[in-house]
């Protein structure tokens, strides 16, 4: 029998439009027009500054004919220019595809070809690395190059040479290149809500980049989920720790917009240059990895300014935190949300939401509830964690492990020009994230592992997540990360890479130390979880603070196996 409504009332022009973030801009200059949107040094622009410029910024771009159908690429730290890029870009028709920028040239030769960019806007100082990398693209396709338009932003605090220089190879400067533009552009809204509005390739945990598609439904329904999971209120002061370049600054790009809030840019981030801030502008929010946590913790007193003036919202995400600098950042006056997504979800599509009964619980067990990843956001329909072999969902016991997959709007188009990836990522209906995790009583979820960081030592699983969340409550330790070393007795054993606090020991001293460290995991953990192996040094990072355990399983594989024992 065919289902029927109780009306036939057709969609018509009055009563549907395809949602997409890019009327918050326009709202945001109509409410606030006076009110400071972005600050990046000396320079300030209002709302409707804002919004002029972004118009200049669709108009110049359709001038050239890059529109509907058309990839721009930015290569730029958080400045004004990149969160300009953000409705310019979209509102001239195009997507705009945010580019890593402590990638290798090699990798944006990939990038830019891949993504077939039409134009390329970069900051002065990344200049050469986007020359490097059309070079590269030249060398490779043998005669029938057609270079992107070079867009050079420049910054007052960066060397004019690097300008001077980019300026010479034939770039137009960004502020010239608004001038060509209409400021009045009328700019269309997208006529189909699943149309692209941005491109972001997964970062450098992986080997091969994969192109993640957003549409503007979905970029719609984040900037809104965001807000309301984390309390902001309208008008937020929102400081750029987090790099726009990831997963569109998780979606805040627009989504401070729609609370006409303010932008703080924050060029190179470093704790003092965080506690300044807040200190300076009154800054409410900011999003960080839990690496930028650590530094912030960790920083010496001469970088901090405490108390804080006020409470300040942090949103985590990015890794799994470790419930010792959860509990730090708390004692020094931060409210720690704790969230988890992925490229693929438009950033944090999880969250571990505080329940007030958790108030009266001591501060070490609060920080242990906080460091799960929680429940599903608002905007996003389906979260669970199933198991791999049966594909239904594991039992809320804290202990069976699965792998943590979602479904609805806020997950991803697809990977561009990827089938077979797509296939395997949206199998049975649901995207996989290819992280290992277990479903709690209270139906919270906690990730153990990527899948390919478990580590399998005498057949038993261990999660290296567990034994770093060990490690960080070792008075000595920065950072940590632990991956799996050959072992000629287990197979597999857990070899921690550690970085120490500063002026803990000296290289002499190292040796002791790793014992040290190894005996009080022994107190902590199972015995077949401890680390066989301490190495010390600084953690090679990817540009967004994700530890690069890639590279650390190169190491470990160039140690060669754990011997077995004479004894």
């Amino acid at each position: 029998m065919e289902m029927r409504d109780i009306d036939n009332l057709p969609k018509n022009a009055a009563n549907y439009t395809a949602l997409t973030p890019l009327w918050f801009l326009e709202r945001a200059a109509t409410v606030h027009p006076a009110r400071k949107a972005v600050v990046h040094g000396s320079r300030t622009f209002t709302w409707l500054q804002t919004y002029q410029r972004c118009r200049r910024l669709a108009s110049a771009l359709s001038n050239l004919s890059v529109g509907f159908g058309s990839t721009v690429a930015v290569i730029a730290p958080n400045v004004p220019a990149a969160y300009e890029a953000h409705f310019g870009i979209p509102m001239s028709g195009a997507v705009i595809n945010p580019v890593n920028i402590r990638l290798n040239a090699s990798t944006v030769a990939f990038l830019l070809g891949h993504s077939q960019s039409a134009v390329v806007i970069v900051d002065q100082e990344f200049f050469t690395l986007a020359e490097d990398s059309l070079k590269i693209m030249k060398e490779k396709s043998q005669g029938n190059f057609k270079p992107p338009l070079l867009v050079v932003v420049a910054d007052e605090s960066c060397d004019p040479k690097t300008l001077r220089y980019a300026l010479g190879q034939g770039a137009i400067e960004y502020e010239k290149f608004l001038e060509s533009g209409d400021p009045e552009f009328s700019w269309k809204p997208p006529q189909d809500e699943w149309q692209s509005i941005a491109l972001n390739y997964t970062s450098g945990t992986t080997a091969s980049p994969k192109g993640v598609v957003l549409h503007h439904r979905g970029a719609y329904l984040m900037s809104l989920s965001n807000p309301l999971i984390w309390g902001m209120n309208e008008g937020a002061i929102y400081l750029w720790t987090l790099p726009m370049f990831h997963c569109n600054g998780w979606c805040f790009t627009w989504a401070l917009a729609a609370l006409c809030g303010t932008n703080i840019c924050l060029r190179q981030v470093t704790a003092k240059g965080v506690y300044s801030a807040i200190a300076k502008y009154g800054v409410t929010h900011f999003c960080a990895a839990p690496v930028v946590l650590n530094s912030i913790v960790n920083a010496p007193s001469e970088d901090t300014i405490l108390p804080l003036p006020h409470v300040v919202h942090v949103m985590t995400a990015g890794a799994a935190p470790p419930s010792a600098v959860l509990f730090a950042m708390s004692q020094k006056g931060f409210r720690v949300t704790h969230t988890y997504g992925l490229s693929e979800t438009y950033g944090p599509s999880t969250v571990c939401a505080w329940k007030p009964e958790w108030d009266s619980l001591p501060p070490e067990t609060q920080a242990r509830l906080n460091a799960r990843q929680g429940v599903r956001y608002i905007g996003l329909e389906g979260l669970d964690v199933i198991s791999s072999q049966t594909g239904q969902p594991v039992a809320a016991d804290g202990k069976t492990i699965g792998e943590i997959v979602m479904r609805g709007n806020l997950v991803m188009k697809g990977y561009l020009k990827n089938p077979k990836a797509n296939e395997e990522t949206f199998a049975n209906g649901w995207f996989h994230s290819g992280d290992l995790g277990v479903k709690h009583p209270d139906g919270y979820i906690e990730i153990k592992d990527r899948s390919k960081d478990i580590i399998i030592s005498g057949g038993e699983n261990i999660s290296s997540v567990e034994v770093e969340n060990s490690l960080y409550l070792h008075p000595a330790v920065l950072e940590a990360s632990v991956v799996a070393r050959a072992d000629e007795r287990w197979g597999e054993s857990p070899c921690a890479f550690v970085t120490l606090k500063p002026g803990v020991a000296d290289k002499s001293k190292e040796q002791e130390l790793g014992e040290e460290i190894m005996q009080f995991c022994r107190s902590k953990m199972p015995a077949y979880w401890v680390p066989k192996s301490v190495v010390f040094g600084p953690l090679p990072k990817t540009a967004t603070g994700k530890i690069q355990k890639h590279i650390l399983r190169g190491k470990a594989k160039e140690l060669g196996p754990v011997k077995l024992s004479k004894l």
